[in-house]
């Protein structure tokens, strides 16, 4: 039974803009404790007709509360992906409710790769690569070493670079979705 105060979690999300193409995936995995739950999880979201994609790592529940506050910043801003991203930082780290929430967000668009985290950080990596998960710094590690050192494709990044963070960390599977821009 799971209780409250348990936590469950465990994913990886590797976003890249690469070569004019944009490209988030996310595994399936979901884990209790050392209990692997759920294995086809769906962790990314298409926003904003199609022009921005995002992907969550954390609670589940308040990552789509997350996600949900996000759309409505994004329409208000009429797709301005900063700003949204800046005022749901914000919005985030003041109110007494979301505070609590547990969970990181990955967006990207054809311009920005962002990580929004509850702490009120908007984060835009130099190298337009963005992973949050328990296998982020894996998947990150080698989509850095395959931009570098393949003639891969965004999509063909995120791919290989899931596949081997799935490989490393026992909280990410290789059950892989990627979405594209």
């Amino acid at each position: 039974m799971i209780e409250s105060n348990q936590k469950i979690y465990g994913t990886t999300i590797l976003g890249i803009r690469h070569k004019g193409k944009v490209a988030i995936g996310g595994d399936g995995q979901v884990s209790f404790e050392n209990t692997i739950i759920k294995q086809n999880a769906r962790k990314l979201r298409r926003l904003y007709n199609d022009t921005i994609l995002a992907g969550f790592a954390g609670a589940s529940a308040d990552a789509f509360a997350l996600f949900d506050r996000f759309e409505s910043k994004i329409e208000e801003f009429h797709g301005n992906l900063n700003r949204a991203a800046v005022e749901l930082a914000k919005e985030w780290r003041m109110d007494k409710y979301l505070r609590r929430l547990e969970a990181l967000i990955a967006v990207l668009d054809k311009e920005h790769a962002l990580v929004i985290s509850g702490n009120g950080d908007v984060i835009e990596p130099d190298d337009n690569i963005v992973a949050i998960g328990s296998g982020g710094p894996y998947a990150l590690a080698a989509a850095r070493a395959l931009v570098e050192f393949s003639d891969l494709d965004a999509r063909g990044i995120v791919q290989k670079s899931l596949e081997i963070a799935s490989s490393i960390c026992v909280f990410t599977n290789d059950k892989i979705i990627i979405e594209e821009l």
